[in-house]
């Protein structure tokens, strides 16, 4: 790269530093939003169906009501091992990893013969990051570095498709786009643009990290019938993934990206819950439950490098963002057969469609305090991807425990979650906002409906409850390494051209997990 160029594009730099911080993009997004099924090995082993019938403490963060069942005091810890099917190690990733999931107590303050108030702290693993994806097919006439040649002749990466030196880099072009024309795309022998079409593609990535979750409870009745509870939230987040993807050409050496990208942050939500039972001397009861969005404050850092004929070079940034995840709503019932069997069903939705990206504004450091500050506006561009790729979801728990002794306890479960993307779902890196720009991959995966089968078993010792669950999780979807080009650019544009038309076909993948979880619960 010439000396004109490498000022030019720190000029650029600069000019973006100066922008408000950026917000994430849809697909990271839905990642950080998305829990799964994990507490107790009672919980896990009844699927999480346990919002109405309460008395467990992972019923903290889905009804807090549940809280209020609690007669006696008591302490739990839960710890197990996930297990990823059909993949392989990858990068220092392992398909099986041990996993500490939840601690928590539950003191029981009795108010009056009936009356009792409950005051409850839990720790749980909400969502388990560990994945490794790999995917791989062909490419006709299609490319990664083709991709950004064409961002540049619509004129979303310079001001001037045809100068290289233009002094102004688009939002609409993203990291790789710049890596491949400080490299790649610019022929300096005779002074224009130009691209390779591949043949072939690979992509691996290992996902790893987690979202804990630290519930603080207050929970009571009225009158043995109607019970109230109130749940404030921390979530903490760690999250990283490293990828690397590798084109194949006819006529050139394989090009290949390489992709770290952490996230990391805290949030807080408001959940409140109610159960009643309608008929006063029926063991039926119905629960309902709200949760406010999870308010994120969080910060991304990629390093990516672009590897070609064995010369690599790299770009990397850091910023924060705000996310706002949805409200979700509860409806649950739970009844009991005498004192041996127990039946639950619950039903959530959650509109993915409404997750609010946003960027700071007025940042301000008080240095009496040692404390930041900022105010955040909406990532308009970005939430209007996110509308129209994500969509409501709807999850559905059944469960049921059976006393096959007095001591001893079986359960089972089953779980259905409705997709999150669109069927026509796709990643966009042409949207006029820093969160396109700060993105450093191309690639996305649509994900169809979960099923999660579950059963457990569980023992009581004097005082003491040993359990064990297993949890089988499985969700196909399909990967696409970059979106196709008519996707965005309509044929009705100016600057549509039918030979720059390429299809890209998603290649089917799947995320098939085994679970086993072990909970030691000890009455106070």
């Amino acid at each position: 790269m010439t000396s004109d160029m490498k000022k030019i594009f720190a000029l650029a730099a600069l000019a973006l530093a100066t922008v408000p911080a950026a917000a994430q993009e849809t697909y990271e997004n839905a990642k950080i939003s998305w829990s799964d099924l994990n507490g107790t090995a009672r919980y896990v082993g009844m699927g999480g169906a346990l919002e109405a019938l309460g008395a467990d403490i992972s019923t903290i963060s889905s009804n807090p009501a549940g809280i209020g069942l609690f007669r006696k005091s008591s302490a739990s810890v839960s710890a197990g091992m996930v297990s990823q099917q059909d993949a392989d190690n990858f990068a220092g990733g392992h398909t099986t990893n041990i996993s500490f999931d939840q601690i928590g107590v539950v003191y029981a303050g009795r108010t009056s013969r009936t009356g009792f108030l409950n005051f409850a702290f839990n720790y749980h693993k909400s969502r388990n990051f560990n994945y490794i994806l790999s995917a791989a097919d062909q490419l006709q006439n299609a490319s990664q570095n083709k991709q950004s040649y064409l961002k540049i002749k619509d004129d979303l990466v310079y001001e001037d498709k045809f100068n290289p030196n233009s002094n102004e880099v688009y939002i609409q072009a993203n990291q790789l786009d710049v890596l491949y024309a400080e490299n790649l795309l610019w022929n300096y022998d005779d002074g224009s643009w130009a691209y390779d079409d591949a043949n072939a593609y690979k992509m691996d990535r290992r996902h790893w990290g987690y979202v804990s979750d630290y519930d603080f409870n207050i929970s009571g009745n009225i009158n043995d019938r109607v019970y109230l509870g109130l749940t404030v939230g921390i979530h903490d987040v760690h999250y990283k993934h490293l990828s690397e993807y590798t084109e194949t050409f006819s006529y050139r050496t394989p090009i290949q990206v390489r992709d770290e990208r952490r996230i990391t942050g805290s949030g807080a939500d408001v959940k409140a819950g109610i159960i009643f039972r309608p008929v006063e001397y029926s063991p039926f009861r119905i629960g309902l439950a709200v949760t406010t969005p999870t308010w994120y404050d969080l910060t991304t850092s990629n390093s990516t490098y672009l590897v070609s004929y064995d010369q690599a070079t790299s770009s990397s940034d850091e910023y924060d963002f705000k996310l706002y995840t949805p409200w979700k709503f509860n409806l649950s019932l739970g009844t009991t057969v005498g004192n041996y069997l127990a039946l639950g069903a619950s039903y959530e939705y959650t509109d993915y469609g409404s997750l609010d990206t946003r960027y700071k504004t007025d940042v301000s450091y008080d240095y009496w305090y040692d404390d930041y500050s900022s105010r955040s506006e909406s990532d308009d561009e970005m939430n209007r991807h996110t509308s129209e790729n994500l969509k409501g979801v709807s999850t559905l728990k059944l469960g049921a425990e059976f006393k096959a002794a007095p001591e001893v306890a079986v359960r089972f479960g089953y779980n259905y979650i409705s997709p999150i993307y669109k069927k026509d779902a796709y990643k966009d890196g042409t949207l006029p906002c820093e969160g396109s720009y700060y993105s450093s991959a191309t690639d996305y995966t649509n994900w169809e409906a979960t099923h999660r089968i579950t059963c457990g078993v569980g023992i009581q010792i004097d005082n003491v409850n040993l359990s064990a669950a297993y949890q089988y999780s499985a969700q196909n979807g399909y990967f696409a390494p970059f979106n196709s080009y008519s996707s965005w650019r309509s044929q009705d544009d100016e600057l549509y051209d039918p030979t720059d038309d390429y299809d890209v076909f998603s290649t089917k993948v799947s995320n098939k997990r085994h679970q086993l979880v072990l909970t030691a619960t000890f009455t106070l």
